[in-house]
């Protein structure tokens, strides 16, 4: 059985970083597979890139391009939105490629950024070849967004899209709900996976999708990369107080609004007015930060920016006392589950697939969604806790759901279902 994964790029973020990991999860249990991406970032064999010399990475800079400038001169309702909506009207065709057409499984994951159009999609379809496609956001079965938030649109046809100012019935969430509608006409080949079950239940609502084969499984996690590390030993190295309470907080993009900072902010302030060792308390922060004041936090702040080794991310979370995420919408984050891993119990809003992940006062801390105070109440809560059972607690939910051969398997199951139709 000869696997190829699909996605933009290997690195550089959540679908990433997912999809790099499960092709690593599927070698381990002697599947054949590879990495068919745009832009390679890793070293490894198994990934093939696409823009590999001067014209092919033109063209893929054109095509991005193509597809994010008239969106942003046109139809986004502000900055906060620029890339939070994909019109995928620019991208390359693989039809041709190698990798493709020996595929017996071709499984798609995050294809945006200018890689693959709706057009290039649709070819894939019509090969007739199994297609497993994971969905690590909304947009496969919105008219454009990757995240909806209290717009149920994709319920319908799309239209009147809260993401852009020329917003009405025809817009273009509209036109791309259509043009999805026409990709999936007639499709019979296509089985949608979703890394939460709070996805996969969006999903089922949706009226591009619903009809399809629809399943969860999640992101897998190298359980000897992450892994609890030493703590004094991780904080010497970086010049961190062995006596203080770390409170770790990251992201690819901080400043991204799903991320929710401002909620961290105030939460922080809470927190700071009212936890009787607040003195103690340190801010660890890594991920891309463009404009964001870390002095707004309230408290010394360390800053690690961008961090790229999985092993120094690994000893980062085991640094923490505890990691904090106060994200709006999201999937099943890559983040919670390396802390929980690193046996750093978890803070963050009861939203999305979050909840699959941390089980309340057990491993970590729910908070009321959108709710500051309770946030800050967690917070305080983890950091007054004899934490060795909630940090047993989180590394042993991760090593009974998210092993390599845990999630490897459950695909290996679906690929082999649909071979065997």
């Amino acid at each position: 059985m000869k696997v190829t994964l699909i996605n933009t790029s290997d690195a550089g973020g959540g679908a990433p970083a997912a999809c790099f990991r499960l092709l690593k999860a599927l070698v381990s249990q002697k599947t054949e597979a590879r990495l068919l991406v745009q832009h390679k970032k890793t070293n490894d064999e198994r990934v093939v890139g696409i823009a590999t010399n001067f014209l092919t990475r033109l063209r893929a800079n054109v095509n991005f391009l193509r597809e994010r400038i008239p969106f942003i001169l046109f139809h986004e309702r502000d900055k906060s939105v620029r890339f939070a909506f994909s019109t995928a009207n620019a991208g390359t065709s693989l039809i041709d490629h190698q990798l493709v057409k020996d595929a017996d499984i071709i499984h798609l994951h995050w294809t945006n950024s200018g890689f693959l159009s709706i057009t290039d999609l649709k070819v894939l379809i019509d090969t007739g070849t199994p297609i497993v496609w994971t969905l690590h956001d909304m947009w496969t079965f919105t008219g454009g967004c990757h995240y909806s938030g209290t717009c149920d649109g994709f319920i319908r046809e799309c239209g009147n899209c809260p993401f852009l100012r020329d917003a009405g019935y025809h817009d273009i969430s509209h036109q791309g709900w259509l043009r999805k509608a026409a990709m999936y006409a007639g499709a019979t080949n296509v089985t949608f996976i979703t890394c939460s079950k709070w996805l996969a239940s969006i999903a089922k609502q949706s009226s591009l999708i619903k009809n399809f084969r629809i399943e969860a499984i999640p992101n897998p996690v190298d359980i000897d990369i992450f892994s609890p590390k030493d703590k004094i030993a991780a904080r010497q190295k970086r010049g961190i107080d062995p006596q203080a309470k770390i409170i770790l907080f990251g992201a690819a993009n901080i400043n991204d609004r799903r991320k929710g900072i401002g909620y961290l902010v105030e939460a922080l302030s809470i927190l700071k007015g009212q936890y009787a060792g607040s003195e103690k308390i340190e801010i660890i922060i890594f991920g891309k930060n463009k404009d964001f004041d870390i002095s707004q936090l309230h408290f010394t702040v360390h800053q690690l920016h961008l961090i790229t080794s999985q092993q120094e991310l690994a000893e980062v979370y085991s640094v923490a006392d505890v990691f904090v995420t106060p994200s709006l919408e999201d999937n099943l984050p890559n983040t919670i589950m390396e802390s929980m891993a690193c046996g750093t119990p978890v803070v963050a809003f009861e939203t999305g697939g979050i909840p699959e992940m941390i089980d309340h006062q057990q491993n970590g801390y729910l908070a009321a969604f959108k709710d500051a105070a309770d946030m800050a109440k967690g917070l305080g809560e983890v950091l007054n806790e004899a934490t060795v059972k909630l940090s047993a607690n989180a590394r042993q939910k991760v090593l009974d759901n998210y092993t390599n051969e845990k999630v490897a398997q459950q695909y290996i199951n679906v690929y082999q279902s649909l071979l065997n139709k």
